[in-house]
């Protein structure tokens, strides 16, 4: 699975100690959603697209991106609120997760450390290290090198979706015409529990002469200690990857046929003909999308994945130092599918409440060292000098 050398072009300069884009990006916007940001570098041609989709591209040197950040429950009160009862039998991911959809993030926190995953649900976490800033810093520069942020006002979840896919639509549309993007958001279902995940890929490229057409994702971390990271935290990238790939390839293998839109809908609980709010029909307006309610914008998301073919097996997964960005450490990740339906299985037994949180292994409980939990947890012995690790890990979710 690793290697230190790549044939794969690999000009990734980001900078997250350990701080995934999908993470650290999500955190330093926790505000509550009031603006958005979207990014697309546009290729020449011009297609069109079934329905009202009808997608042109113009020559740009940057796209467009919508920054925006996830609503809290604060913000949008009944909105998340599906008018039932609460359950004694209520699982996490119907309590923490309803109408957003499992993370990406969720399932690779949740294979560090189960208890530490359970624990950040109930109580509130601290992210405000220098090392998460440092992360996040350098993703907002990597993002600013192709990407050119657009704010733009949300009144709904429907509209918080639609600015997902819209986002996704054009970062399609710069990989087809510039051969890279980044930041690119996927909204994808997982398995036959009609499981719904969500995540955003750090860095996508498909340089056609090497790649076969193929897109090939890349995940960039960051360090703040110049040390190569240790096997579990290769293992957590390497799974992050791969749910990236997963998802990818679900919703190109179901574009031309079979696509879940009415799964989508229903999963999130959103009235696929909401009209999209101004600001947003503006700006779908002003790209030559033709798309007023939220079908429209997942019948041009549907359409979009067309056009793609399943990611490359060859991933990325690259980590830089926060001092220098130097590379410490490069990963060529061959993806394994039975691997990691596995690895989102376990994760999912948990959300589900299909099993009770288990602690870290044995040969891993360093980790404990660094967990804001600790002095909470039961299982917690003093691992400090047992371990000369230098760590930080993701900072956030979606």
């Amino acid at each position: 699975m690793a290697g230190t050398s790549s044939n794969i072009p690999t000009e990734i300069r980001s900078d997250e100690g350990i701080v995934s884009t999908e993470a650290s990006l999500a955190s330093a916007a926790s505000s509550p959603v009031t603006s958005a940001a979207i990014s697309a570098i546009q290729s020449p041609t011009s297609a069109s697209v079934a329905g009202k989709c009808h997608i042109s591209h113009s020559a740009q040197t940057k796209r467009k991106l919508f920054m925006y950040a996830e609503p809290d429950i604060e913000d949008y009160g009944n909105l998340l609120s599906t008018g039932k009862k609460s359950r004694a039998d209520d699982t996490l991911l119907h309590t923490f997760r309803n109408r957003r959809g499992l993370s990406v993030t969720d399932v690779t926190h949740t294979e560090w450390c189960d208890m530490k995953m359970e624990f950040s649900l109930y109580f509130n976490e601290s992210k405000n290290s220098e090392t998460i800033k440092a992360g996040v810093d350098r993703h907002v520069q990597l993002r600013q090198e192709v990407l050119s942020p657009v704010k733009v006002k949300v009144k709904s979840l429907e509209d918080d979706m639609a600015v997902k896919l819209v986002n996704f639509i054009n970062g399609v549309n710069q990989l087809l015409s510039e051969e890279l993007t980044r930041e690119l958001p996927i909204v994808s279902f997982a398995f036959a529990q009609g499981i719904w995940m969500v995540g955003k890929i750090d860095e996508v490229r498909m340089p056609k002469e090497e790649s076969g057409h193929k897109p090939i994702l890349v995940e960039t971390k960051t360090r703040f200690h110049d040390t190569v990271p240790s096997e579990p935290q290769k293992r957590n990238g390497r799974i992050q990857l791969m749910c990236y790939k997963y998802l990818w390839d679900n919703l190109v293998a179901h574009a031309n046929h079979d696509f879940p839109s009415k799964q989508l809908f229903d999963y999130f609980e959103l009235n696929p003909q909401h009209a999209l709010s101004e600001d947003l029909r503006a700006v779908c307006a002003d790209f030559e999308i033709s798309a007023l309610t939220l079908e429209d914008v997942v019948m041009c998301y549907q359409n979009t994945c067309k056009k793609l073919s399943p990611a490359h097996d060859q991933l990325v997964l690259k980590y830089e130092s926060q001092k220098d960005r130097s590379v410490l450490d490069e990963e060529k990740v061959k993806y394994n599918e039975g691997w990691i339906k596995s690895q989102i299985q376990n994760c999912l037994e948990f959300w589900l409440g299909q099993r009770e949180a288990s602690y870290v292994a044995e040969e891993e409980q360093w980790k404990c060292g660094f967990c804001n939990f600790r002095s909470e947890c039961p299982a917690y012995t003093d691992t400090e000098s047992e371990s000369g690790e230098y760590f930080s890990f993701d900072s956030s979710s979606e």
